[in-house]
């Protein structure tokens, strides 16, 4: 990136303010700012004092860039702060868990089913010898077991790993071995667009290579034929149903790690972001609450992320749990058996908040509204996005067609590393602009500054960083120190940059503009592939777009966009078309952006978890063989794609 940083060329006047009526019930008010502003380890002494601890800290931070303790000397258990206090304080008969399978089975789960579930699932975790410190991989489909095993780890003091069910068997072992794992927990298999699909063989073919795997805990999810390893392989059933229903959780230091998540290194391997107890908890509960205005009494919530990835430890398992949440919980796709599928759980368990990623928000922009206003959707409240920064016209469609135009939508940022969410509106206080995650949250320090650590002035943009340490924040790489430092704090010292380039606008509102890596270089203008994909997505026939720069001899970087049409839309890939698409893009953010080329496709290459694979597509746009595919949901997509591109026209 230049010293010119990140081109501001779009612009987005329109705004919404809430209710009257939601901002005076709304947990989080303006003052949050005010005293967070005012003494910011106090405040997050207040938010940690939601939690219940066994042992006080004696010192809120100590911090020695770049590294931070958190709530030193104190002592909590994450289990016992998401379950036991709740049974204990009257709350066990509270439904935790609404499960939907893909199938049509379900399972109501109140907070004593769980934390039952939970205490003999952690004495079945003690009798196969596993103790506080040892690492527990769980790659598991979107099963309540899934979250008990995270919680009965958490319960016992052991760091779990959890592999999203996706993965090939060498991202399994690479993330095993990484942890030095002990224990494998996973499933037979479990049910994806409708037919099961089997997990146990791919932990099987992981462990062929060398590895400190002792013991493979399976849960009998489909009852598919299984390959069985009478010395190493165990069923969930036969050991945890005969343990004892008493387990007193240990508490352990706020320091102690609760888990590591792994995140792809795009050139090496991948990085084992760890975090501890008691900072992320805090971080993870007090989130939760004030950006999704939980009423816990009677709000029904879903976050439709996959325990997997960092959304569902935080906003599935431990910050909705801790804040003694109704959730729903869902196996499936969006498309099985149907396209109305989530409208249908919304109308069913009366969802009141949403929390879904923009990728599937513009999905059902392409399937067209029928599916939604098929549904009785009146029971949202408020809607979030999370994943990627959301185009503005999917933010505007997702307000009217699935908000009745009467929800706040809070847009957040934030990162595996970060623990928590960090940027958003506040629900109750914050005019929102559609596409703008708007602002820091009361607590965290962010700024977009440019190449000398300068902040930049409103209009323009730069690289986002974050200059104060937060309790949600990341403690280092597992095992790599030097990679820790290298990664995120070398590149403005002792400060913590992201990887992301965001712009202020005039009005002071932040919007992220993706990574860094993808800012194309268009004449001597750096440009962000999401300001072009959000205009392309503004057009009335586009419900998705994906935008890189392939090398021009001319211009240094050409932009090469690939575009799915909205439902309903006649899919010719006629000159008219493609015309009125360079110059909607020309009008809205200026000729410099308009596309060298433009590709209309069924689908983009995306991983499992809704994120696109720009790279490929850089590479097809580049006349390269297409690097490594194994993560994207349909490896099948980038043939039909490096098809279309080849039958298109280059721009005169």
């Amino acid at each position: 990136m230049t010293e010119d940083s990140l081109s501001n060329l779009s612009h987005e006047t329109r705004t919404f303010a809430p209710s009257a009526e939601f901002a005076a019930q709304a947990n989080a008010k303006a003052n949050l700012y005010d005293e967070a502003e005012a003494d910011r380890l106090g405040f997050w002494e207040k938010q940690a004092k939601n939690l219940l601890w066994d042992a006080p800290w004696s010192e809120v931070l100590d911090w020695q860039s770049p590294y931070a303790k958190w709530f030193v000397g104190g002592k909590l258990n994450a289990s016992f702060n998401a379950l036991d206090r709740h049974v204990n304080e009257g709350r066990g008969s509270r439904v935790a868990f609404h499960f939907e399978g893909e199938p049509g089975d379900t399972r109501t789960i109140t907070y004593a089913d769980l934390l039952l579930e939970v205490k003999k699932t952690a004495n079945a975790l003690i009798e196969l010898g596993i103790k506080a410190g040892d690492r527990v991989a769980i790659y598991m489909p979107m099963i309540p077991e899934a979250a008990i095993a995270m919680l009965a780890c958490a319960r016992i003091g052991a760091p779990h790993s959890v592999v999203f069910g996706g993965f090939s068997a060498d991202a399994l072992i690479s993330r095993i071995n990484d942890a030095d794992a002990k224990l494998v927990i996973t499933a037979d298999g479990g049910y994806r667009k409708g037919a099961a699909f089997a997990l146990k063989p791919t932990v099987d073919e992981a462990l062929t290579r060398e590895n400190k795997v002792e013991k493979v805990l399976v849960v009998k999810r489909t009852g598919q034929e299984t390959a069985w390893n009478s010395s190493t392989d165990i069923w969930w059933h036969e050991i945890v149903d005969r343990q004892s229903a008493e387990h007193v959780a240990q508490a352990f230091d706020a320091e102690h790690p609760l888990f590591i998540l792994y995140t792809s290194g795009t050139t090496a391997k991948p990085k084992g972001i760890f975090h501890t107890t008691g900072g992320y908890l805090t971080q993870a509960a007090y989130t939760h609450k004030a950006v999704f205005d939980l009423k816990a009494e009677t709000d029904v919530y879903w976050c439709t992320a996959d325990i997997g990835w960092i959304t569902g430890h935080s906003y599935v398992v431990y910050g909705p749990l801790i804040n003694g949440a109704t959730q729903v919980m869902y196996e499936g796709t969006p498309d099985t058996p149907h396209k109305g599928r989530i409208f249908e759980l919304v109308a069913k368990y009366k969802v009141s908040i949403l929390y879904t990623a923009p990728t599937l928000i513009r999905t059902w922009m392409k399937w067209g509204e029928e599916f939604p206003k098929a549904h009785d959707l009146s029971s949202l409240r408020l809607l979030g996005s999370v994943g990627e920064p959301i185009n503005p016209e999917a933010w505007m469609w997702y307000r009217e067609v699935i908000g009745g135009n009467r929800c706040p939508i809070v847009d957040t940022w934030w990162q595996t590393e970060t623990g928590g969410i960090m940027i958003s509106p506040l629900p109750g206080v914050t005019a929102t602009k559609p596409g703008s995650a708007m602002g820091p949250i009361p607590g965290i320090s962010a700024k977009v500054v440019d190449d000398k650590a300068n902040e930049v002035g409103l209009g323009h943009g730069g690289f986002l960083i974050l200059d104060k340490p937060w309790p949600g924040m990341l403690r280092g790489v597992w095992g790599e120190d030097e990679r820790y430092k290298e990664t995120y704090w070398s590149r403005f010292n002792g400060i913590y940059f992201a990887g992301d380039g965001a712009k202020i606008d005039e009005e002071g509102a932040l919007w992220l503009l993706g990574r860094v890596d993808d800012v194309m270089n268009i004449s001597g203008h750096r440009i962000s592939t999401t300001e072009v994909e959000s205009a392309l997505v503004s057009h009335p026939e586009v419900a998705e777009a994906a935008v890189v720069g392939a090398a021009d001899e001319m211009t240094g970087q050409g932009i090469v966009a690939f575009v799915i049409l909205r439902g309903g839309v006649e899919h010719v890939e006629s000159e008219k078309l493609i015309q009125d698409l360079r110059n909607h893009v020309a009008k809205e953010i200026g000729a410099i952006a308009k596309p060298r080329q433009i590709v209309v496709v069924n689908e983009l290459p995306k991983t499992r978890s809704g994120k696109i694979m720009r790279r490929l597509l850089k590479d097809v746009a580049e006349n390269r063989a297409v690097g490594d595919s194994t993560t994207l949901a349909d490896p099948n997509v980038m043939k039909l794609i490096s098809e279309g591109l080849n039958t298109s026209k280059d721009e005169d």
